[in-house]
C-alpha cells in the first residue's frame, strides 16, 4: 500500500530512484554534477510518488535565515494600525520559516524622511515591504535597496516605476470606480455635487482611486459633478473639517466619497449637520469606526482590503524572492470586498 502523499519524503524519492539522499537533493535543487540518466531516474521517482518538497524544511536544513522589515505609516490611520497588528501575527508565523520581521513606523507623507528611512535599511535586511509615496526621492531609495541585493515589495500603495519586485494591494483604480458606481446608484437619480475627500494625491493609491471615481461619475452619472475642497492627510480632524466645509459650502451636495482614512471625522461632521441620513457616504476599510457608521446609517458602503491577507502576502512574496522560490500568483491577489450594513461579518 502506498503511503499518503503528505508523508512522502526525499528519502522515499532517493530509495525509489536507487540513489543516495545527497544525489536526490542535488537533482531537486538543480545543482550540477549528476549524470543525465540519474537525473531522469530521480525525476521519474518524484512523478511516481507525487513528491512535493517542503520548502520551509529545506530552508531550515540549509540553515538559511531571512530578516525582513515592514515600513508602515506613523499616525492615527486606523487601517494602518490594523495592518501593523497583522504584521505582528505574521511575524509569529514566519519564525517557523526561519524568517524574522522588524516593524518601522515613519511619516510616509514626508518623502525625504521616508527615503532616509529606506536608505538606512541596506545591508541590514534581506527584504523590505513599504507603504510608499510615489516620489522621485522614494523611487531612488527603493532602487538603491534593490541594487544592494534587497528584495522590495510595495504594500497598499504602489511605486510602479521603481525596481520593486512586486506590489501587494488592491487595484485602486477599480476600487475608485466601484465607489463611484455605488454612490451613483445610492443617489437614486438625484443631480448635484459629490464631495471628494482626499488624503493626498501624492500617495498613488489615493490618486488612482480618485481617477477611477471621477472617470465613472463623469461618464455614467452626468447629473453628478465632483467637488474637492482640500486634503485630509488621513487625519480625523482634517477629514472632519473638509467634510464640514463640503456640507456648508456646497448647497446641492448629494454625497461624499472618502478616498483614504479619517472616516470617523467625516461621520462626526455629517451627524452634526443633521444631514447624515440624506447624504450618501462611501469610504474605505472596515474598522470599528466604519462598522459603527454603517450600523447607524451614516455610511452606506465600505470598500475593504483585508489587512491580514496583505501582511501575509507581502511576507510570502519577500520570502519567495529571498529564497529563489516560485510565487503562487493567484494566492497573492488582493481582492476588493464591499460591505453594507446587511452583510457585516
Amino acid at each position: 500500500m502506498s503511503r499518503p502523499l503528505s508523508r512522502i519524503t526525499l528519502q522515499d524519492v532517493a530509495r525509489e530512484a536507487g540513489v543516495s539522499l545527497a544525489t536526490a537533493d542535488r537533482v531537486l535543487n538543480g545543482r550540477a554534477g549528476v549524470r543525465g540518466q540519474t537525473v531522469e531516474r530521480v525525476q521519474a521517482a518524484v512523478a511516481r510518488l507525487g513528491y512535493r518538497p517542503n520548502l520551509a524544511a529545506a530552508r531550515l536544513a540549509r540553515g538559511e535565515t531571512w530578516r525582513l522589515c515592514f515600513v508602515l505609516p506613523a499616525g492615527s490611520n486606523v487601517f494602518m494600525r490594523q495592518l501593523a497588528q497583522q504584521v505582528g501575527l505574521t511575524a509569529e508565523w514566519l519564525k517557523g520559516q526561519n524568517a524574522y520581521i522588524d516593524l518601522v513606523r515613519v511619516d510616509v507623507f514626508a518623502p525625504e524622511e521616508l527615503a532616509r528611512t529606506l536608505e538606512r535599511l541596506a545591508g541590514r535586511y534581506d527584504g523590505v515591504a513599504v507603504v510608499a509615496l510615489d516620489h522621485p526621492r522614494v523611487r531612488a531609495a527603493i532602487d538603491d535597496l534593490v541594487g544592494a541585493g534587497v528584495a522590495v515589495v510595495t504594500l497598499v500603495s504602489d511605486v510602479p516605476n521603481s525596481q520593486r519586485a512586486h506590489y501587494v494591494g488592491i487595484d485602486n483604480i477599480a476600487a475608485g470606480r466601484t465607489a463611484a458606481t455605488l454612490l451613483g446608484r445610492f443617489a437614486g437619480g438625484r443631480s448635484g455635487s459629490v464631495g471628494l475627500v482626499v488624503g493626498t494625491a501624492a500617495l498613488r493609491d489615493h490618486a488612482e482611486r480618485q481617477f477611477g471615481f471621477s472617470q465613472v461619475i463623469t461618464g455614467e452619472f452626468p447629473g453628478l459633478k465632483v467637488v474637492a475642497l482640500g486634503e485630509s492627510f488621513d487625519e480625523e480632524e482634517r477629514a472632519r473639517q473638509v467634510a464640514q466645509r463640503l456640507v456648508s459650502e456646497v448647497p446641492d451636495l448629494v454625497g461624499l466619497y472618502n478616498v483614504g482614512a479619517g472616516n470617523r471625522g467625516i461621520a462626526t461632521a455629517l451627524e452634526a449637520s443633521g444631514r447624515a441620513k440624506e447624504l450618501v457616504f462611501i469610504g474605505h476599510d472596515l474598522t470599528d469606526d466604519t462598522r459603527r457608521a454603517l450600523l447607524r446609517g451614516v455610511m452606506d458602503a465600505v470598500i475593504n482590503q483585508d489587512a491580514g491577507h496583505q501582511s501575509r502576502s507581502a511576507a510570502r512574496v519577500l520570502l519567495a524572492h529571498c529564497a529563489g522560490e516560485p510565487l503562487m500568483e493567484e494566492q497573492e491577489r488582493i481582492r476588493i470586498d464591499i460591505f453594507i450594513r446587511d452583510n457585516l461579518p
